[in-house]
C-alpha cells in the first residue's frame, strides 16, 4: 500500500515547482550517479539532485546524528535495514543493483593464476576498502577467506576508507587492490584493460552485494524524493546500473 502511494507522489511531483533534494550515495556508485541525475532529470527538469559521498557506515553514522539527507543509497542491506528498525527511514531497503568484485593493478598482472595472485612475492601491497564500515571491504575479506588466502596476505592489505579511495590507492599505493567493477566503466578508467590491469573476482567467492535504497523520515512527505526513489527502482535505472557494471537481480 504504502508503495503505491509512493509511486502516486513520484507523478505528482512532475507537475510540482522545482526544488533541492539531498541524496547520501555509497561511494561506488559515484561513477554512476550523475547518468542517473541527467535521466532522472529529463522526466524532472526542475528538480536539482544533491549527492554526498562516503562510505555506507559513514553516511549511517551522519544519518544518526541528524544529517539533513532525503535519501540514502547504500553499499549494502545492512545500513539501510538498521535505519528502517529504529525509524530513521520511512521505506523498507529495496535492492536497486548488486555490486561486483573485481581486481586492479595499474601494471600488467597474471590473472589466469585467480586470486592466489595475490600471494605471489612480487605482491607486497594490497588496497581493499576498510570492510568494518564498506561493504565493498567486507566482500573483499569475505573472498580471501573462502579461497584460503587471507592469513598468508593479511600483512599486505592496506585499508581505504571508502571503494572510491581503493582504486586510488590500487593506482598508486599497492601493487593491485579489490575495488567495485563499477569503478572500472568511467570514462578515466578506460585506459586500463581487462586481462591485462583488471579482471572480475570469482563471485561464488562471496555474498552477493545487494544495494539497497531508502527513503529517509526527513522526506516522508517529500514527491520529489519520492520521485527519484521510484526513478533508481524503474528500468531506465538498472539499464544504466548494467551499463556500469552492476548485476540486477
Amino acid at each position: 500500500m504504502f508503495r503505491k502511494l509512493i509511486l502516486s507522489s513520484a507523478i505528482l511531483a512532475s507537475s510540482l515547482f522545482g526544488g533541492d533534494i539531498n541524496v547520501a550515495v555509497a561511494a561506488n556508485v559515484s561513477y554512476a550517479i550523475d547518468d542517473l541525475k541527467k535521466e532522472f532529470n529529463k522526466l524532472y527538469p526542475n528538480t536539482n539532485v544533491k549527492v554526498t559521498l562516503g562510505s555506507s557506515g559513514k553516511l549511517t553514522a551522519q544519518i544518526k546524528n541528524g544529517a539533513p539527507y532525503d535519501l540514502f543509497m547504500a553499499a549494502n542491506m545492512k545500513y539501510p535495514e538498521t535505519l528502517f528498525n529504529e525509524d530513521y527511514a520511512v521505506t523498507r531497503p529495496l535492492v536497486y543493483a548488486q555490486g561486483s568484485l573485481a581486481y586492479l593493478s595499474s601494471q600488467k598482472q597474471d590473472f589466469s593464476k585467480g586470486i592466489a595472485l595475490i600471494t605471489q612475492e612480487n605482491i607486497k601491497k594490497i588496497a581493499i576498502a576498510n570492510p568494518k564500515t564498506a561493504p565493498y571491504g567486507k566482500a573483499s575479506v569475505e573472498a580471501m577467506k573462502n579461497a584460503k588466502v587471507y592469513e598468508s596476505v593479511e600483512k599486505k592489505l592496506v585499508f581505504a576508507e571508502s571503494i572510491s579511495q581503493t582504486v586510488t590507492y590500487a593506482l598508486t599505493a599497492t601493487d593491485i587492490g579489490f575495488i567495485a567493477k563499477s569503478s572500472l566503466y568511467s570514462p578515466q578508467m578506460s585506459k586500463f584493460k581487462q586481462g591485462v590491469n583488471w579482471y572480475s573476482v570469482d563471485s561464488k567467492l562471496y555474498t552477493p552485494i545487494n544495494q539497497g535504497i531508502v527513503i529517509l523520515k526527513k522526506a516522508q512527505s517529500n514527491s520529489e524524493a519520492a520521485a527519484f526513489y521510484s526513478f533508481i527502482l524503474s528500468k531506465k535505472a538498472k539499464k544504466i546500473f548494467e551499463d556500469f557494471g552492476y548485476l540486477i537481480p
